[in-house]
């Protein structure tokens, strides 16, 4: 967090650095992690099954009715610019593809998925502000011990709605219209 005799940044900031991969919490520079192997198949798997189900208007295997997206930049405040592993919108909510950087529109869900150098911001930070935000869901994806704990916001703070480990499948909110095998996130081979 930025010190009071520091200058807040903001999206303009993150802007001038082109496309390094930095996000803006509290106002401070945050430089993301270069993702582990394990970081990079977890995001992948999950962004595969949730398009397969869900990114489509319907059918395809799944309901549809989502926009999902990977690593870009969300403004959920003047100096709050994150760069989620993932995120999503509803359709009904949010008609058209989103556009431009970074995108203004706060998501209905979002996943991080932990490093060892950005678990703190990801789960205190992170957490506080998506909470503060209104982000219906937040999912941390857990490489290292193979667990996925799913946030529901009710009113202004999250509650625990799932927590799964490997070899679990789940109906995992707000994607509860397919079986999740939380395995295949954490490089479980597919059937």
């Amino acid at each position: 967090m930025a010190s009071p005799a520091e200058r807040l940044h903001t999206a303009q900031d993150l802007l001038a650095l082109g496309d390094a991969a930095v996000e803006i919490v509290g106002g401070t520079i945050v430089y993301k992690a270069d993702p582990s192997a394990e970081h990079g198949d977890a995001q992948a798997a999950l962004v595969s099954i949730l398009r397969q189900h869900f990114h489509r208007r319907s059918g395809q295997g799944g309901p549809g009715g989502w926009w999902t997206l990977t690593e870009v930049d969300v403004e959920l405040s003047l100096h709050e610019v994150y760069r989620p592993d993932l995120s999503g919108w509803r359709r009904e909510r949010v008609a058209e593809r989103l556009t431009g950087r970074p995108i203004k529109t706060r998501p209905d869900w979002v996943c991080e998925v932990l490093s060892a150098s950005n678990a703190a911001t990801d789960q205190v930070d992170k957490f506080r502000v998506y909470a503060a935000s209104g982000l219906p869901f937040y999912w941390i994806g857990d490489p290292e011990r193979r667990i996925l704990t799913v946030y529901r916001l009710e009113g202004a703070a999250y509650s625990v709605a799932l927590q799964a480990k490997q070899g679990e499948v789940v109906r995992a909110p707000p994607f509860e219209a397919i079986d999740l095998r939380v395995g295949l996130l954490f490089g479980e081979d597919p059937d």
